[in-house]
């Protein structure tokens, strides 16, 4: 079993959805085909319930119309029959149907969720409506039928294992499956979704539950580049990750995979390949549990919207538990941590989610001075830099002998160097490392 995942801009218009259903029937594995909603549909949702919970509803009617008649566009565009157009037109209805039903109703979090999964349900039936006029058989596997999640919305990869298992049996002569990404149902049994990771999540997750050879993400970018494509010129596509290496770059900035994805093939030890559906004959990038290369730098990413806060305090001279009561605090408001320094007599850190900074600033002051610097971005090199490599935290610093640098974390991890820079250096320092590592 395989597992293919196709992002919204794969699917975005007719013909990639088209390409799409040429490169789901190659080979001869049974593969379970996982699609995000159209590209800019989900943005669309998104507006349509922010207007609703702001009780705009002519506003709402508005862009939902707008998103009603890019349906109709597409629809015409991909299937050709007289038949097929009707069942096409059908969904698109049935669906808009419920959309328009909301203006002027109580909207609550629980509409809004099943609002948003209107854009994978329509992808995934109207893809299969397609393959069934070209006389594909193809199987439409309701994701709200198997993906689930507990009351600490984390996913329930044994009930999907048991239910995947299940409704797979019961098409024993199909090869070809399609299902929704991102949807799932809660705990309650009401329409939820994954949020961290979307698609892509869903993707690694079937992968574990049905123990696949290998799930395959499919985009519009030929694998993990070595650097920023959209900065740096001159990058390239990395062959060979392990789950280690994929789960740093992603954290810290790498757009084309979310780090929550590494994690249930990482633990099942289900093989990740990143493929680009634009040139299918690109080798792209393979993730597994291999270590290739150990001592190299792999690659650099780059994460924006820092907020760095340093608290000093001649408190901390010889005094334990001051670190625990620092990490309080941003437990207390929620907010995670992602790098962290310190000395005898101060403690520097980094926020991404700034939502409560006004009452953790307010809080740390207890302890010392705070400092708060803003615009701030994270810059990972990543590697497998084990104790016993020698000479890598000289290389990048060589590198940046003339760049600004606010903080340095290394040793937390033996597969990545950060660095903390103001983003006005951000593009500069990626360019640096880039010419000097590669």
């Amino acid at each position: 079993m395989q597992i293919f995942k196709f992002g919204g801009t794969s699917v975005g218009r007719p013909e990639r959805m088209h390409q799409v259903a040429e490169l789901v029937q190659s080979g001869q594995e049974r593969k379970i085909v996982v699609l995000s909603a159209l590209s800019g549909t989900t943005n669309s949702l998104v507006a349509i319930g922010n207007a609703l919970f702001a009780k705009d509803n002519a506003l709402a009617r508005t862009l939902i119309e707008e998103l009603f008649e890019h349906y109709l566009d597409f629809y015409t565009e991909l299937v050709e029959s007289t038949e097929a157009q009707a069942k096409a037109l059908k969904i698109i209805e049935t669906h808009f149907s419920f959309i328009r039903s909301l203006p002027g109703h109580f909207f609550n979090n629980r509409l809004n969720k099943e609002l948003l999964a209107q854009g994978e349900l329509m992808s995934t039936k109207l893809f299969t409506t397609y393959l069934h006029e070209q006389g594909v058989k193809a199987q439409l596997l309701p994701a709200l039928d198997f993906m689930l999640i507990n009351d600490e919305q984390e996913p329930d990869i044994a009930f999907s294992s048991a239910k995947l298992t299940e409704l797979l049996s019961t098409y024993e002569d199909t090869k070809l499956f399609i299902t929704q990404g991102y949807i799932c149902r809660d705990h309650e049994g009401e329409v939820s979704n994954l949020s961290r990771g979307g698609s892509d999540y869903t993707a690694t997750l079937i992968g574990a539950a049905v123990k696949a050879e290998e799930v395959q993400i499919w985009t519009d970018i030929d694998g993990l580049h070595n650097n920023d494509p959209r900065v740096v010129e001159n990058t390239f596509p990395i062959p060979e990750l392990s789950f280690d290496e994929a789960s740093e770059l992603a954290y810290f900035g790498a757009k084309i995979l979310h780090p929550t994805s590494i994690i249930p093939s990482q633990r099942f030890n289900i093989p990740v390949r990143l493929k680009n559906t634009m040139e299918p004959q690109a080798a792209g990038t393979l993730i597994n549990a291999k270590f290739t290369a150990t001592g190299a730098v792999k690659a650099v990413a780059a994460k924006d919207g820092i907020t760095a806060i340093k608290i000093r305090s001649n408190r901390m001279v010889l005094a334990y538990g001051f670190l625990r009561r620092i990490f309080e605090v941003f437990e207390k408001h929620k907010t995670p941590i992602d790098m962290i320094t310190t000395s005898e007599v101060a403690v520097s850190l980094t926020i991404e989610n700034t939502d409560k900074l006004e009452e953790i600033t307010k809080e740390l002051s207890l302890f010392g001075q705070v400092q708060v610097d803003t615009d701030q971005s994270i810059i990972c090199v990543v590697g497998d830099f084990g104790e016993e490599k020698v000479g890598i935290a000289t290389k990048v610093l060589d590198a940046l002998v003339d760049t600004p640098i606010r903080m340095i974390s290394y040793g937390g991890s033996d597969y990545n160097i950060s660095l903390l820079v103001n983003s006005n250096h951000k593009t500069d320092t990626l360019v640096k490392l880039n010419n000097f590592l590669f």
